[in-house]
């Protein structure tokens, strides 16, 4: 599969904490510019335009209230981090969204969804994540909209955030078919009959464990193509702990260095990245900026780091 024009890329910052269940998530974009994000993507001969950070409202730390906490706050969020989004792929560039929590995946990814429905492209999600996130009101044990994400894409949540995009429960964002979630492990009960009933495709760890990261791998990006919108969200949690401890949610057992590396270097071998999420890093809970290193890491291999010279298909 020949490899798609370089684009331009663009860092958009969303510094917020409102959809977590712990503070410190809006230091995430200062933790990942201190990490040298712009640099190391820049090394591929490609130009990075750092659009700073979104100004949005502060965490008022309240409790849920109709099962949802933080509901106008996430909201706006959600709406300025769609606009921007949506504006860089106007233009033809690649953005990135520096998070900040993952209740902005809705944002993120509904911008992304608008673009692809109309330049009439596929979209393909790769949802890296410890956790489903398809809770809903009546399901959370919570009520943080970071748990939330892949259901309101999918049309299930309140309609403050089906509808960014200009989508609907009838018609949303995201096709459950649209989505592959990759190493995940912690799932409330309710929302495993949740994930099971709409028929998205998880590979969870035991998959993983028993079928191998590059098996898991080739079927989460079967018939990826040249018309094919490739987005990334990457929610650091995603990691286990021991290598990367800067995340709020952290659960044992997660992908191991090389196992994280071999996913975003089979996501390369595509070329066909168009977007990229990354979500949860909590630097209050980092040891000497790790875990943003490492994820700066992963965005290397992302975008063609390689210890030898391969043909586009990787081999």
């Amino acid at each position: 599969m020949p490899n798609a024009p370089a684009p331009l890329v663009s860092l958009i910052g969303a510094p917020t904490d409102v959809g977590a269940g712990m503070m410190g998530a809006r230091m995430g974009p200062a933790a990942l510019r201190v990490a040298g994000i712009a640099r190391a993507i820049e090394q591929f001969g490609l130009e990075v335009k750092d659009c700073g950070n979104l100004d949005g409202p502060p965490n008022p730390w309240q409790e849920a209230v109709n099962g949802f906490r933080h509901l106008p706050e996430v909201v706006r969020w959600n709406q300025l981090l769609h606009d921007a989004m949506y504006a860089e792929l106007q233009l033809g560039r690649l953005p990135i969204m520096l998070g900040g929590d993952h209740c902005l995946g809705i944002g993120s990814i509904s911008a992304v969804a608008r673009h692809c429905r109309e330049k009439g492209r596929k979209l393909r999600v790769l949802w890296f994540d410890a956790h489903a996130d398809f809770n809903t009101a009546t399901l959370t044990p919570s009520g943080n909209i970071h748990g939330m994400p892949v259901a309101c894409l999918c049309g299930h949540g309140p309609q403050e955030l089906v509808g960014i995009g200009g989508f609907s429960a009838e018609k949303p964002a995201l096709n459950p078919k649209e989505i592959r979630q990759i190493g995940i492990r912690s799932v409330d009960a309710g929302e495993k009959r949740m994930v099971h009933d709409m028929g998205i495709e998880v590979f969870d760890m035991r998959y993983i464990d028993e079928m191998g990261m590059r098996h898991a791998m080739e079927l989460a990006l079967a018939l990826v193509d040249s018309n094919t919108h490739l987005h990334v969200s990457l929610d650091v949690d995603f990691l286990d702990p021991d290598i990367a401890p800067g995340v709020g949610t952290t659960v044992r057992g997660g992908p191991t260095y090389r196992e994280a590396q071999l996913c975003m270097e089979m996501v390369a071998d595509t070329g066909r990245l168009a977007s990229l999420d990354i979500v949860e890093l909590n630097p209050a809970l980092d040891v000497r900026n790790k875990t943003a290193e490492l994820a700066v890491d992963l965005v290397e291999s992302l975008f063609g780091k390689s210890t030898l010279m391969r043909k586009p298909n990787g081999r």
